[in-house]
């Protein structure tokens, strides 16, 4: 991708690359949850199946509709260096089980939203969250992500993380509004 510096916002290093010439050319953040408010995460799923929809876990013999959701939404993923998502061939997707864990929202039989997400180095780490465009902004991705923490809370995980492109502010919004709170900014550089 190119010869890019990413550092974090607070970093010393971000002083001497912009007075190099570098120019910061994307953003990133990364938020964590600690102990979360299991009412709040149980509200936002219930918000969503009162609108109608289903929120489920789901298995590996639905890894054809999370590509095709996937593949649907792959061209509104911010591209930059630190943060960029590439779907790729559908047994990438089969791979993803068992190691993760998805969860999904369904419109009827219509799968409209998921996350993925897996127990690594003691935090339950989502991989990503995905929404149709035709359901944002209806608190999908909220129900999603907070089905996934409800079930890892269920086998003991108390601890969250994920991260994002700051050009999408509406998954950071999606996150703080579970109680995730921002621990990291990070800029990429390019000379």
């Amino acid at each position: 991708m190119g010869d890019y510096e990413i550092v974090q916002d607070n970093d010393p290093r971000c002083a001497e690359l912009e007075a190099a010439g570098y120019r910061v050319v994307a953003e990133s953040w990364a938020v964590r949850l600690f102990d979360p408010d299991r009412e709040l995460l149980e509200s936002a799923v219930l918000r969503a199946t009162a609108g109608g929809l289903t929120i489920r876990e789901l298995g590996a013999e639905s890894a054809e509709e999370l590509h095709a959701l996937e593949k649907s939404n792959e061209p509104d993923y911010p591209y930059t260096p630190a943060t960029h998502r590439v779907v790729g061939e559908l047994a990438e997707t089969r791979a993803l089980w068992p190691e993760h864990r998805v969860f999904g929202a369904f419109d009827g039989n219509r799968l409209v939203g998921a996350t993925v997400i897996r127990a690594k180095d003691g935090f339950g780490d989502t991989r990503f969250t995905s929404v149709l465009s035709t359901h944002r902004r209806r608190g999908v991705a909220q129900a999603v992500k907070a089905a996934s923490i409800l079930a890892l809370l269920d086998v003991g995980i108390t601890r969250f993380s994920t991260g994002g492109a700051a050009a999408n502010q509406a998954s950071l919004q999606a996150n703080q509004s579970l109680g995730y709170e921002l621990t990291e900014r990070w800029r990429t550089y390019a000379p």
